[in-house]
């Protein structure tokens, strides 16, 4: 572009930048001409998770991923729940220096037999996620991405060549709830689930219900409607239970029941693996094999039980389950 401004082209909002000007997600800055990042080996939230957390329950279950962060976000959703890292700048956060190297050394050391860029979004620390995972890739872990699914198709695809699994985090099937709560849109998200199953990574679906919000059944149908067009009934989705955080601290905490009923619905209309994430509700987090409908996988919130998987099929029916298993 003319007079030192560049574009990024990243995600979907395209920003146009003058000389020193940031991005929206505030991550991504014009130094001197060239699109620059300033997260880059600069996590500000580094830990040790189940995987389960992530949430990935078809993921080499049972087992550790090494998860970090950095600072910024690319949506501004007033319902956040990790808002004092996605809604600040990198300079605000306590970041440490953590090179891909240095990612990679530490899961390996820590017994992670995956690395989740997870908490803000991977998008906005596109490089230092990228970086890492082809490292990762060469030792023999797995990358994880735990995201919005706010990106643009290009970017993705590469990203998708050195990543495993996703949980990817519908908000709603609504233009106007992603306009009006969250700073975003919802087609390239739906497009980001489509390339990520078409490319071979293992996906899982999120969504975060939100009393008054998107708790319309409607929308719940409509989300199911879609996966099962789209992806197939086999890729699991999560209902999540939304707490007042961030601006919407005058909503209520999700009833119980609205998530049993939206797990009941999807069931109901043919997705095979419907989970209930926030709350404990008994059954809500086991797995059933969608042939011969018995357990094979028992949890209670991130402890994992029994596992009645042989080489990723039901071992009482031999039916091939979706999923990651060794």
């Amino acid at each position: 572009m003319n007079s030192g401004f560049v574009q990024c082209q990243l995600c979907p909002k395209q920003c146009v930048l003058g000389l020193s000007e940031r991005g929206d997600c505030r991550t991504r800055i014009n130094y001197r001409g060239e699109l620059k990042t300033l997260v880059y080996g600069k996590p500000c939230t580094v830990h040790k998770d189940p995987v389960e957390k992530k949430p990935m329950f078809h993921f080499l279950p049972g087992s550790y991923a090494f998860s970090l962060a950095t600072a910024g976000c690319n949506l501004h959703c007033k319902f956040c729940q990790n808002w004092e890292i996605s809604q600040i700048n990198p300079e605000d956060a306590h970041n440490q220096d953590l090179p891909p190297e240095k990612v990679v050394e530490y899961a390996a050391a820590n017994g992670c037999r995956s690395i989740a860029y997870t908490y803000s979004d991977p998008v906005i620390f596109y490089e230092y996620t990228y970086d890492s995972a082809a490292l990762a890739r060469k030792a023999g872990i797995k990358n994880i991405l735990v995201t919005a699914g706010f990106i643009n198709e290009k970017p993705l695809r590469k990203l998708c060549e050195v990543t495993d699994g996703a949980n990817i985090d519908i908000k709603a099937m609504s233009e106007d709830y992603y306009r009006d709560y969250c700073g975003g849109q919802l087609e390239p998200v739906l497009k980001a689930v489509k390339v990520s199953v078409e490319l071979g990574v293992m996906v899982e679906i999120t969504n975060l219900i939100v009393p008054t919000l998107n708790d319309d059944p409607e929308l719940i149908k409509k989300l199911c409607g879609w996966l099962l067009e789209n992806i197939g009934p086999d890729y699991p989705l999560h209902f999540s239970r939304f707490f007042p955080l961030y601006q919407m601290r005058n909503l209520p905490v999700t009833p119980e029941g609205t998530l049993a009923k939206a797990r009941e619905t999807a069931l109901g209309l043919g997705l095979h693996h419907v989970y209930i994430g926030n709350v404990r509700i008994e059954g809500a987090e086991d797995t059933y094999c969608p042939s011969c409908k018995k357990k094979l996988i028992e949890r209670q919130g991130y402890f994992v039980g029994e596992v009645n998987l042989v080489n990723g099929a039901c071992k009482f029916c031999g039916a091939a389950i979706k999923g990651v298993w060794g």
